[in-house]
């Protein structure tokens, strides 16, 4: 990047498997910034489950679930068996009119996701301190035009403005940016899949 000086900073006191899964999952956030992808959140027909949109196609939801699928946790699979059985404590009928799941496109969408999140995660608290979001955090914003967006709190600083990097695909592909609060934040979770074994 561009005059832009990053340390590590990893300070989470989580410990065993746990700590793996946060590194291993913002190891799994970096490497997706190195893939070139189209912003597209077109509707697409994919497989169930472990369906995919075109690899060089996304938007920032895909960004989470292609990171989470890379450590064996597959969030198109989970969410769409939740929804299943618990339909109506997810926002599909009152966003979307739907009335019942769509594994296509369910776990592709924002609110679905903070819906997921706080039913089998942590809901985090929402802050403008900087020291309240960790490496591994899931972070949501409303962009303008009643845009959600998503992203994952990488194990980066910006050491300028002391502020953690975000990995996420806001329309240019998946990237490193310095952006925490410059949309205003809506969610702040954590997701450690149950027994997560490291994928070593």
């Amino acid at each position: 990047m561009r005059n832009l000086m990053v340390f590590s900073l990893f300070f989470w006191a989580v410990t065993g498997e746990a700590n793996q899964f946060v590194q291993d999952l913002v190891a799994a956030g970096h490497e997706r910034t190195q893939h070139s992808v189209r912003y597209d959140g077109a509707y697409v027909a994919i497989d169930y489950p472990g369906g995919d949109v075109p690899k060089n196609t996304g938007v920032c939801t895909d960004v989470i679930v292609r990171a989470y699928r890379a450590l064996g946790t597959d969030l198109q699979q989970l969410v769409h068996e939740d929804m299943l059985l618990n339909f109506d404590d997810y926002p599909s009928k009152r966003i979307w009119g739907l009335s019942q799941p769509d594994s296509h496109i369910d776990h592709r969408r924002v609110p679905n996701l903070q819906a997921f999140f706080r039913r089998h995660g942590r809901s985090l608290k929402v802050s403008k301190n900087s020291a309240d979001y960790h490496p591994g955090d899931l972070v949501t914003w409303m962009l303008p035009g009643n845009l959600p967006h998503i992203g994952i709190v990488s194990d980066q600083v910006n050491a300028h403005t002391s502020q953690p990097m975000i990995i996420h695909n806001i329309g240019r592909g998946p990237a490193l940016e310095d952006m925490l609060f410059r949309y205003k934040v809506t969610g702040h979770y954590q997701y450690l899949p149950i027994n997560y074994k490291a994928q070593r």
